[in-house]
């Protein structure tokens, strides 16, 4: 175990949220600990996207764009920074974030509390090499809440390697309406003609990040309309409403449950968007990914490329280190040679 996961284990002694925003600032200072060489077998294209390797940072850890350049450094193959909303706000009261240690697992209902697209945009400004995607989303009171995801694409157009439409977040009242098949089509038509009247150089993917709590239908419903307005493709999942039994003492909570109860019902999701999109757009597989294991098994079962946070909580920053060598073993005990003739192999 390295001095970085040792001290990630320790701030475990103090508040969740000041454990976070005390990383932060030790990351920005350059305390970020030095992930070595890729293994060339996890380099890989998602939607156009050139990854040196398919193991993201989820969204939520880096909401204002402040330490993408050190989690690169720490052996991401891409970061994805956010959500951001055009005005800063500042979240639901605290506290909001906790740690269900018995349960490998995180829930938090932080309501999309960060410094607004000014300042996410201006850091942005600065990035170097590397893939950095941008999560948007719309603030709490905004009386047009498609015009606010507008608002992001477009002012972000041209420093994001990426856009995420996070439609999906449970702490934002209604926000999850929008998954619905005619709010959806109305978003992501309006986003679809914003982003064609932007500079065709500057043309980056756009993913859509969706919930694990879906009804029937509503996948198929998903697929089409993404599909339809030429969207890149799907993130599944985001955090979960629902409550699997749970042995922390935090486990009436409300907010989004994430981490290790996750995983089984985000691979089910996962392979429902699997089957209704045939292939026709990418997908990126989040939730409960802990090893090198879970990121295979997502993998094979569709995923383009993974992304991970809670498990990160609980393991420290090497984790992402391990998975990548264990998924490279995973391939080549298979006799794969690249991580794209992994993909979708179930």
């Amino acid at each position: 175990m390295s001095l970085h996961d040792i001290a990630a284990r320790a701030l475990h002694l103090i508040d969740p949220e000041d454990a976070h925003r005390f990383t932060i600032r030790a990351l920005a200072a350059g305390l970020g600990p030095r992930g070595g060489k890729d293994d060339p077998i996890l380099a890989t294209e998602v939607a156009g996207l050139m990854l040196p390797n398919c193991v993201g940072l989820a969204p939520g850890f880096d909401k204002n764009a402040e330490v993408f350049g050190p989690m690169l450094r720490a052996g991401f193959g891409f970061v994805e920074c956010g959500t951001v909303t055009p005005l800063p706000q500042a979240g639901n009261p605290r506290p909001r974030l906790f740690r269900l240690t018995e349960d490998r697992a995180v829930i938090n209902r932080m309501g999309f509390n960060n410094d607004g697209l000014e300042a996410f945009a201006a850091r942005l400004a600065r990035r170097g090499p590397g893939v950095v995607g941008a999560n948007i989303g719309a603030n709490k009171d905004a009386e047009d809440r498609i015009a606010d995801y507008v608002t992001g694409l477009t002012r972000l157009w041209g420093l994001a390697s990426y856009f995420t439409i996070n439609i999906s977040s449970p702490n934002t009242p209604g926000l999850r309406a929008l998954q619905t098949k005619a709010a959806l089509e109305e978003l992501l038509g309006r986003l679809a003609q914003a982003r064609d009247g932007l500079p065709a150089a500057g043309r980056v993917p756009i993913f859509l990040k969706v919930a694990p709590d879906l009804e029937d239908g509503e996948v198929e419903a998903i697929v089409e309309t993404v599909v339809a307005n030429g969207l890149s493709g799907i993130i599944v999942s985001n955090t979960t409403i629902s409550r699997p039994a749970l042995a922390s003492p935090y486990a009436g909570e409300a907010g989004g449950l994430s981490g290790a109860p996750l995983k089984t019902l985000a691979a089910e999701m996962l392979g429902r968007f699997r089957q209704a999109s045939a292939g026709r757009t990418a997908l990126i597989a989040a939730g409960g990914i802990a090893s090198g294991a879970d990121a295979y098994e997502r993998i094979r079962a569709g995923a383009g490329a993974v992304q991970l946070y809670s498990a990160m909580v609980f393991e420290g920053p090497g984790l992402v280190t391990r998975i990548k060598q264990e998924l490279a073993a995973c391939l080549r005990r298979d006799g794969f040679t690249s991580l794209a003739q992994a993909v979708g192999a179930n």
